[in-house]
């Protein structure tokens, strides 16, 4: 599908939204959750290789939110419908094509900085594999530490920094 098309079905996608504990109230399309800074909920997968080192995504500039940025996490906005855990699964295969690789639970966290309100769920895996990137979200992947992340941040999805200085935290 070209991206122009994946934009278009994207913003229509049907989006979870939450309150401020993190309980469902409704169901919104994503360009209304967007253009409202509704709160939601979303998946980020650390995915580590056997160096220790996170896979960071480059996003594509077409992306609803911060294009262009470097992300330490693949994942997403999950659906009505959606738990974390298969939001989790379903964006790992579409963005970078891992499929069947055990997640192991990390933490869940708020975050609220303009223009994301987001419930986050964390997980983490391991992948040393081949990579089918989306080509509508991922522009090209690189190869970090953890510590490399935190000192590349002005390039970095100010949400995914949150998470690597949370996991670094324990």
């Amino acid at each position: 599908m070209m991206a122009e098309g994946r934009t278009a079905l994207a913003r229509d996608e049907q989006v979870l939204i939450v309150d401020r504990e993190n309980r469902p109230v409704g169901v919104a399309p994503r360009w209304e959750m967007r253009a409202g800074g509704l709160p939601h909920r979303a998946t980020y997968i650390l995915i580590f290789n056997g160096a220790g080192e996170l896979h960071v995504q480059r996003r594509t500039m077409t992306k609803d939110v911060y294009p262009g940025y470097l992300d330490p996490a693949a994942g997403g906005v999950v659906l009505a419908g959606e738990s974390y855990e298969e939001s989790a699964e379903r964006e790992l295969a579409e963005e970078m094509g891992i499929r069947g690789v055990p997640l192991a639970a990390g933490f869940d966290f708020w975050f609220d900085e303009a223009p994301v309100r987001v419930w986050g769920r964390v997980f983490l895996c391991r992948y040393d594999g081949p990579l089918v990137l989306q080509a509508e979200e991922v522009d090209s992947v690189c190869f970090l530490t953890p510590e490399a992340v935190l000192a590349s941040a002005e390039n970095v999805t100010p949400d995914g920094l949150a998470v690597v200085r949370r996991y670094l935290a324990g």
